[in-house]
Formats: structure tokens, sequence, C-alpha cells
């Protein structure tokens, strides 16, 4: 059995171009479809947060129309309030990197507002990065690794191929226009060469030991993808 870190965002909020404060936290299908797909390949997962917070779910995820009707709604909040870990992180800080066979990171809007500048988080994307670890990140979580650049805004994913959720899917989904800024864009600008599939499909993309998925349509495939190489 192997030790997979997900590092999950510790935002309530994800602030708007005018100020105001977006519920958000981490989106329920991106954290528990992963989550299952690992435990029933044989690993054991640790969630950690940054200053060990507890992490909120975006309530919005746990919507009958985001899950296919009111029965998977019900089934993924009963998964999620199975799941320990989330009641007791750990703190990102504390983290050693080679205590763990692979990092994940789950979605949703929070890592735009935490995760996006938060160096500690910065260190263990560009650590794992460079330690060869499968690395799994999906549909807003790649903003993330906008904290891996450096002063001169130069990051190691640079000339990574990988996807992230898209302006087209921001738009759809009614708030690209209330956004400061788009992942799309943001990572576009930081120099990956980002792949766009169709919004709302199932889209994984795997470029070395980078494993992206586009949007919570791409969670589980993005998982088994990873337990594969594990």
């Amino acid at each position: 059995m192997s030790k997979i870190l997900f590092v999950v965002t510790g935002a309530k909020f994800w602030t708007l171009a005018d100020g105001t404060q977006h519920p958000t936290g981490f989106w329920a299908e991106e954290l528990a479809a992963p989550y299952r797909t690992f435990v029933e390949a044989g690993h054991e997962i640790v969630v950690a947060t940054p200053g060990g917070v507890v992490p909120v779910v975006d309530q919005g995820s746990l919507a009958a129309d985001a899950n296919g009707g009111q029965a998977q709604a019900d089934a993924i909040k009963a998964e999620l309030e199975q799941i320990d870990q989330l009641r007791q992180p750990v703190a990102l800080e504390s983290v050693e990197l080679a205590d763990y066979a692979a990092v994940f990171y789950p979605g949703g809007h929070g890592p735009m507002e935490d995760l996006a500048v938060d160096a500690t988080s910065g260190a263990v994307l560009t650590s794992t990065l460079v330690s060869g670890k499968p690395l799994g990140v999906v549909c807003h979580a790649p903003a993330a690794l906008l904290a891996t650049a450096d002063e001169s805004g130069t990051s190691p994913f640079a000339g990574y191929r990988l996807t992230g959720f898209t302006n087209a899917e921001e738009t759809q989904a009614g708030l690209a226009d209330k956004a400061k800024w788009l992942l799309q864009d943001r990572l576009v600008g930081l120099g990956v060469d980002f792949q766009e599939g169709e919004p709302w499909a199932e889209h994984v993309e795997v470029d070395r030991n980078l494993y992206t998925g586009q949007n919570p349509a791409s969670s589980r495939a993005l998982a088994e993808h990873m337990v594969k190489a594990l």
C-alpha cells in the first residue's frame, strides 16, 4: 500500500472582480471519485490543507443538477461524510514529500483563492514534478501552478502539456465575466501547452509524470491513469 497526498484548498470563498465573495471550497466529485479510485486500488490517502484548516465542500457541487440527479447527489454527500481525513487534515507546511508515492490536487474555485498564491503548495508541486512521482491536478486546481513561478515569471511547468477548466466552461457556468482572471488565460501566460477539449466532456492529458483533467467529469479517469503508474 502506498500513501497518496491530497492537497485540498482551505478557501471558503472566491473573491470576484467586484470584491464580492463567492462561496466555494473543493468540488465534491473531484475529491470523492479519485479518493474512491485510489482506495479501491489499495492506497492510503492523507489530506493536507494550508495551515491544516478543515476544508469545506462547494455546496454547488452537491446539487442534483451537478450530479446527474438527487440520488447521485445524496450518494456523493454521504461518501464525503465517510472520509475522516477531511475532518482531520494535516498542515501542508508539515508535509514530507518522501512519505508519499503520488500527489493529487482536487479542484473547485477554492484553489484560485488560496493555492494560486501559496508558496508552500508551489514548492510541493515543483518538488513532485522533479521527483518523477505521479502528480495529478484537476479542473480549477491547476491554478496552484501559478505559485510555482519565480520572480521572473518562469515556472518549471512551462512547456508541459496539460489541461484544466476552460474559458468556455467558465463562460457557460456563468462566472467568466465576474472573475478577476480566467484559469486558461493564466496558464497559457505561464507558458504551458494548454489543451482544450469539448466543454464538460472527459479529457485527460498525461505529459511525463504530470496528469491533468479538464473538469469534474475527468476526475475518475485521471485517477485511473495515475493508479496505472503507481
